[in-house]
């Protein structure tokens, strides 16, 4: 044996444990201490409690999202928007015209709503065609920013990899912009978005299969070239559109917003990330696997090619699709990752839930502040880089102390 192959071995000779049975006793003696000094205490083996801890995330983001119906320039009192948002079940029951049901739906409902409405149009208005898309908008990006980022993370083993690492937000950016150029509709923003991000992360996931040598190096060097080029082409549409009207609207969707943010918007997002989320939901466990290495997975019998190829094509799904409806929106995918390991632990079981709901309930509370914050509002790139970079700072000095 080499002498610093293990090293965590001493050179020494061993010191002897007061549990530690002499040389020359029995068998059965010796098992038996040694069984012993092998057991840890309750104490040692006593672990966080998770289970109370992702109960507490999940109030934190049901309090944000009802305090969400309260923000914004028109005063709404948060008592009547949980009213108006139960307005319509309420009403469906009375409509069903089952005397026991309405006496039920009364009696049940009694303490929250009343039959006459206490409320005019304008704040119905707010509370279903502005505040609800926008607030399931915030939510849903979120919690796919945040879960592409983890998964890219576990991925390529690398904690600084975020969701944009093979393109897909540049070749989001260079489809929104050529649609703005082109002066298309809402809706035709969306797919172009949607449908060059998809393009740039194909792009640069066949360049890497063309690559020799490491093929996660391969495909990140390519998807950093992928990027290069896409921004360079959104540049060249920036300088040759027309700068009282579209140069505008390129720039304002390039630093992210859901200000236009639609109940459409919400169906579409919704529908792709949620499809894009269950594999990557069902394949947390795996993701472990892979995270003790190549070799590692392989004797295990992961099939380590097809594992990333499936996370990768779920993150890169749920990556295009939340920038196509809120533009580009940093430091969401990298910090909150971040944030689930100190409060969970490095256990992708538990990752990926804490990361679809802690990074749904940032990305609203970001999106409150930019709407009250000042008398325009801030785009949410701008606030997610200003909120983002001091916390990814002292985490990196944290960890640097820790180590």
């Amino acid at each position: 044996m080499k002498k610093n192959q293990y090293p965590y071995m001493a050179d020494a000779e061993p010191t002897r444990s007061p549990l530690t049975a002499p040389t020359g006793a029995p068998p059965e003696t010796r098992l038996q201490t040694a069984g012993a000094a092998s057991t840890p205490s309750v104490s040692d083996r006593e672990l966080p409690n998770y289970r109370f801890r992702f109960i507490l995330l999940i109030l934190a983001a049901v309090s944000c999202i009802i305090g969400s119906f309260a923000v914004g320039r028109f005063s709404l009192a948060v008592a009547d928007a949980v009213l108006i948002l139960l307005s319509p079940a309420f009403y469906f029951a009375v409509s069903l015209d089952v005397p026991v049901l309405n006496d039920i739906m009364h009696i049940l409902l009694s303490p929250l709503i009343s039959v006459a409405e206490t409320w005019d149009d304008a704040m119905y208005s707010v509370v279903f065609n502005i505040r609800l898309p926008r607030i399931l908008a915030a939510l849903l990006v979120g919690a796919a920013l945040s879960t592409a980022g983890a998964a890219y993370q576990g991925m390529f083993q690398n904690p600084l990899v975020s969701p944009d690492i093979l393109g897909a937000s540049a070749g989001a950016g260079f489809g929104a912009a050529l649609a703005i150029n082109c002066y298309l509709g809402t809706g035709a923003i969306t797919i172009f978005a949607f449908a060059g991000g998809l393009v740039a992360v194909g792009t640069a996931y066949a360049v890497s299969r063309l690559t020799r040598g490491n093929p996660t190096l391969g495909m990140v060097l390519a998807g950093i070239l992928v990027a290069s080029l896409f921004s360079a082409s959104t540049s060249y549409i920036k300088l040759v559109a027309d700068t009282n009207d579209q140069l505008p609207a390129i720039t304002y969707w390039l630093m992210g917003s859901l200000a236009g943010a639609t109940m459409k918007d919400v169906y579409f997002a919704g529908v792709v990330i949620v499809i894009g989320l269950i594999p990557l939901y069902l394949l947390r466990w795996r993701m472990n696997v892979l995270t003790l290495g190549e070799d590692e997975a392989k004797s295990m019998g992961i099939n380590t090619h097809l594992l990333r190829l499936i996370v990768i094509l779920c993150a890169t799904l749920v990556t295009a699709v939340a920038v196509s409806i809120s533009g580009i929106i940093g430091w969401v995918g990298l910090v909150i990752p971040h944030f689930c390991r100190m409060i969970f632990g490095y256990d992708y079981r538990r990752i990926i839930p804490a990361a679809i709901v802690m990074g749904g309930g940032f990305l609203l509370l970001v999106d409150n502040f930019a709407r009250t914050i000042a008398t325009t509002e801030v785009p949410l790139g701008i606030l997610t880089a200003f909120v983002g970079a001091p916390i990814f700072a002292y985490l990196l000095m944290m960890g640097g102390k820790r180590s």
